[in-house]
């Protein structure tokens, strides 16, 4: 009886130094936190540019339609308001670029590169509101007119 009870006393002691030591290595050596990924605790907001009418450009150069794209701008949260001013010039920006810009896609050349249409946002955005004013373009719809 003595020889069963030291056995399961030692079995105890061990569960519990083991646990023990796997907590604290776990505490030690765990994965890092979890980083903020709501955009409010990150300090940015989104800024709706409205709905942008551009025309879509097959490669050739020919007119191939237009289409209505509705826009957010991720910005910094101490910048929304300098943004929000400044939307006339970015669309100006805007639109001189999207007639220089080939956005066509599809065989039939009438379906807009949403990509290619953030992508010419992305750089009327940097020229209109300075580098790093906007961290993000979003197209968050692309309607034919």
């Amino acid at each position: 009886m003595k020889k069963l009870l030291s056995l399961l006393v030692l079995l105890i002691l061990g569960l519990a130094l083991g646990g023990g030591a796997a907590f604290g290595v776990a505490q030690l050596l765990g994965p890092p936190p979890p980083k903020a990924t709501n955009h409010e605790e990150a300090g940015t907001v989104f800024v709706a540019a409205g709905t942008i009418l551009a025309p879509i450009v097959a490669s050739d150069g020919r007119l191939s339609g237009y289409v209505n794209f509705d826009v957010q701008l991720e910005v910094s949260a101490e910048h929304e308001v300098e943004v929000t001013e400044k939307l006339p010039l970015l669309l100006n920006a805007v639109n001189l670029r999207t007639w220089a810009t080939p956005m066509a896609a599809g065989p039939d050349h009438i379906l807009p590169d949403m990509r290619a249409f953030a992508r010419v946002v992305d750089s009327a955005a940097t020229e209109a509101l300075g580098k790093g004013a906007v961290r993000r373009v979003i197209v968050t719809a692309a309607r034919p007119v």
